[in-house]
């Protein structure tokens, strides 16, 4: 959900219970507006990792669509996350991969998780199951509107998480050198067991 400045805000919540979550929104009359579905993601940089560094992403998304993402820096301080963020539908997946890399950026990691999305007061509520846990994600129009759903879904504010999911996987390698190497894909993480105090978060739907 994109306000008319192409801006992304949106806050993050670790979830013990996801279908109570979901649960939840069917009874209040949320719209889904996209199945469940695995979502196959590409991150992308160039070779002295400089978008990385300037904490920029370039993304190739491959799910109900193929999207092309470019995301800023998220804005310091901010009680949610606030970021420009710029996507375009593409037609061809790998054709849009093998253009990128003609531009010189190349493939560091890709990520999966498995995604439903329903549009829910004002709001876009992601279901995400990703190989070290579950989350859910709200974005709206502002952190105010934001929090009244949060508060809704009996989710508690103050564990929220406004970094991202490959952030929290960067945490996790500096306690698993087994991680080291490996891409965020439920093949490659399948046999590994994670708790949310090792990347110092905590369910939100816990009381």
């Amino acid at each position: 959900m994109k306000n008319q400045s192409d801006q992304e805000i949106e806050v993050k919540f670790y979830i013990h219970n996801l279908k109570a979550i979901q649960d939840q929104l069917i009874a209040e009359n949320a719209v889904q507006v996209q199945e469940r579905c695995l979502e196959v993601n590409l991150r992308f940089d160039q070779q002295d990792y400089g978008l990385s560094k300037d904490r920029r992403v370039l993304r190739l998304r491959k799910d109900t669509q193929n999207i092309l993402t470019y995301k800023g820096p998220a804005e310091m301080g901010k009680t949610v996350s606030i970021r420009q963020e710029i996507e375009v539908v593409v037609d061809d997946f790998d054709t849009t991969r093998h253009l990128l890399e003609g531009l010189g950026y190349h493939v560091y990691m890709t990520y999966e998780k498995y995604r439903a999305m329903y549009h829910y007061h004002k709001v876009l509520v992601t279901l995400d199951e990703l190989p070290y846990g579950h989350f859910i994600e709200i974005e709206g129009p502002d952190a105010h509107t934001i929090q009244q759903v949060a508060v809704r879904l009996g989710l508690n504010w103050k564990d929220r998480v406004t970094t991202s999911y490959i952030y929290l996987f960067e945490e996790l390698k500096k306690i698993h050198p087994e991680l080291q190497g490996r891409n965020l894909t439920f093949s490659e993480l399948e046999d590994l067991k994670f708790t949310p105090d090792e990347f110092n978060i905590h369910p939100a739907d816990l009381r």
